[in-house]
C-alpha cells in the first residue's frame, strides 16, 4: 500500500512539473510567431485592403484590428495596440512595436516602400533615421502631433503640413498598383497625380 501511494504521488508530482514547464513554453511559441515581430515586405499589400478611416487606412498585423480601427476614429486619441499599421498612401507605412522598441517613436516603426504590381519591396524600415521621398525624416514630422494622437499625424493634430494634397492623396491610394486595376480618378485626381509623379520623377 505505501509503496503504491508512493507511486501515485511521484506520478502526480511528475505531471504538475510537465505541465508548468509546458505552459511557459506554449507561451514562447505564441511570442515567437507574432506577426508583427516576423514582419518581411510580403506583410504589406494593396492598401485598399485595409479599412479606411478618414483620410488614412489601418490594419493590424497581429489581427487585433477592432482596436486599431477606434483608436484611429477616436476624436480624443489614444495609445494604438501593438501590430497597428497606418497609410496614408501606398508607398510608407508605420507600425507600431512592441513596448520597449524605441522610446523616441514611442515604440512606431516607420517604412518607405517600393511598390509594384508584383509587390512591395523595403526601401528603408527603422525609427529616428528614416526619410521619405521628399527629404522628411518621418520622426521629426510626427513628434509634433499633439501627445494624445500616439504620432499620428493628421490636418488638425499639430504636424506640419505635408508637401501633397488631398487630390494626390487619393489618387496614389487608387492607383495602388498592388490592387491590381487602378479605381477611376477625377479629373482633378488625375492632375493631382501627374504633377506629383513629375516632381518626385516618378517614384
Amino acid at each position: 500500500m505505501t509503496r503504491t501511494l508512493a507511486n501515485i504521488a511521484f506520478a502526480s508530482t511528475a505531471a504538475l512539473a510537465l505541465s508548468a514547464c509546458a505552459q511557459p513554453a506554449e507561451e514562447d511559441a505564441e511570442a515567437v510567431v507574432s506577426a508583427t515581430e516576423t514582419m518581411t515586405a510580403a506583410s504589406f499589400g494593396c492598401i485598399r485592403d485595409l479599412t479606411q478611416v478618414d483620410r488614412f487606412f489601418v490594419g493590424n498585423l497581429d489581427g487585433n484590428l477592432e482596436e486599431t480601427v477606434a483608436v484611429a476614429s477616436s476624436e480624443d486619441g489614444g495609445v494604438f495596440p501593438v501590430g497597428s499599421v497606418v497609410q496614408l498612401v501606398p508607398g510608407e507605412a508605420m507600425v507600431k512595436r512592441a513596448n520597449g522598441f524605441n522610446a523616441d517613436t514611442k515604440d512606431w516603426e516607420f517604412f518607405e516602400f517600393d511598390v509594384s504590381s508584383e509587390g512591395t519591396s523595403i526601401r528603408n524600415r527603422g525609427h529616428v533615421d528614416v526619410v521619405n521621398r521628399f527629404d522628411g525624416n518621418c520622426l521629426e514630422c510626427h513628434a509634433k502631433a499633439a501627445e494624445q494622437f500616439d504620432m499620428i499625424c493628421s490636418t488638425d493634430h499639430g504636424c506640419d503640413p505635408i508637401p501633397i494634397n488631398d487630390a494626390m492623396i487619393r489618387a496614389l491610394q487608387k492607383t495602388d498598383p498592388r490592387c491590381g486595376a487602378p479605381l477611376e480618378l477625377t479629373a482633378e485626381e488625375s492632375e493631382g497625380l501627374a504633377a506629383l509623379m513629375a516632381a518626385t520623377g516618378g517614384a
